[in-house]
């Protein structure tokens, strides 16, 4: 039996630990990172802290993902796409010392998330229930630029997978994800230009704050998409890391409503990752296959900041049961599963 968070307060006690764990539809806790308490020595505590905002964007031709990350002593910018047709993608990201000039907002619900300097600007805007996600790269791609601007619309009965969970007695993790927003607006890649419509398009946020083990392990995997009824599917499913016994990240989101799942098995070839992954759940409610068609490769070596993320395109199908009993069946719903390892 997984907790359900259902009222609101703070993230974390005077002390540092978590005041709850647990998961909610809604993110009902106040970040108060400024009560992270994992050294004796205050200034230290940004060091261990972690933030970032990733949006990403599902179109009928490509993937495109825009983030602003902080880990404490660096900050993280990036931009990529990921051509369906071709299975081409390029990425393009900077390390930044310190964090300098990065602005996150204290919770997800409130504020903008901002990175500008010469070479490129990021900027995620909260006004209402309209997520306005900026972006302007001149140099990306050799010189081929990217431009967008999305609009992404949060209405706020729309739910959301939010869980916090304890790593170990000073570390958490404190994560919201939001599938299906129907996006608007216009990506422009070097020569191409693609309009978006909320008929055939949709985001997601993954907001994540916390403090991590150094070395840390996670797999993930998110789509968002449309049933051929007209309804939205999400799909979030996670697992590696922190104690996950009070809540697990694993749901279905069919039209903008949680179907919480308990515990999901991630099942592939960690030396071959284009080999057909499955996901199984712990109450045999969920039964998908996921074949995919592209791989993504990053990695990162600065020394103490170390990280490799091999990310999957691909389509799932299979089928899951929804709370209320009945099986919903899925298929060639394009999304993502991936494997991340990372020293940070």
């Amino acid at each position: 039996m997984q907790t359900e968070i259902i009222q609101p307060g703070k993230l974390l006690n005077a002390d540092g630990t978590l005041t709850t764990a647990g998961w909610s539809r809604q993110p009902y806790l106040d970040c108060n990172l400024e009560d992270v308490n994992f050294y004796s020595f205050k200034p230290f505590q940004h060091f261990r802290i972690k933030r970032w905002d990733y949006y990403a964007v599902f179109t009928p031709r490509q993937f495109f993902s825009a983030t602003i990350a902080d880990l404490g002593y660096a900050g993280n910018v990036f931009v990529y796409t990921v051509d369906f047709d071709t299975g081409a993608y390029h990425e393009e990201g900077l390390v930044i010392p310190l964090g300098n000039g990065i602005i996150l907002p204290r919770n997800s619900t409130e504020g903008n998330a901002q990175f500008t300097n010469k070479q490129a600007g990021l900027e995620f805007v909260l006004d209402g229930h309209k997520r306005i996600i900026s972006v302007t790269w001149p140099g990306f791609h050799d010189g081929k630029g990217i431009e967008a601007v999305i609009t992404l619309d949060s209405q706020p009965a729309h739910e959301s997978m939010t869980i916090v969970i304890p790593i170990s007695e000073k570390r958490f993790y404190y994560n919201r994800k939001i599938n299906c927003l129907p996006a608007s607006g216009v990506i422009r890649y070097g020569n191409t230009e693609e309009k978006l419509s909320p008929d055939t398009c949709l985001g997601s946020l993954d907001w994540g704050r916390g403090v991590w083990e150094y070395s840390s392990f996670w797999n993930w995997a998110s789509s968002s998409g449309y049933l051929p009824d007209g309804r939205t599917i999400g799909l979030n499913l996670g697992m590696g890391f922190g104690d996950t016994s009070a809540a697990t990240e694993n749901a279905i989101i069919l039209d903008g409503r949680i179907h919480k799942l308990d515990q999901v098995s991630f099942n592939y070839n960690p030396s071959n990752y284009m080999e057909p992954w499955t996901f199984r759940d712990n109450q045999h409610r969920l039964n998908l296959d996921f074949v995919p068609f592209t791989e993504r490769v990053a990695t990162t070596n600065l020394g103490i900041i170390q990280s490799e993320v091999h990310q999957m395109f691909g389509r799932y199908q299979g089928s899951v049961v929804l709370d209320e009993g009945g099986r919903l069946e899925v298929g060639d719903l394009v999304g993502f599963a991936e494997e991340h390892h990372a020293k940070w």
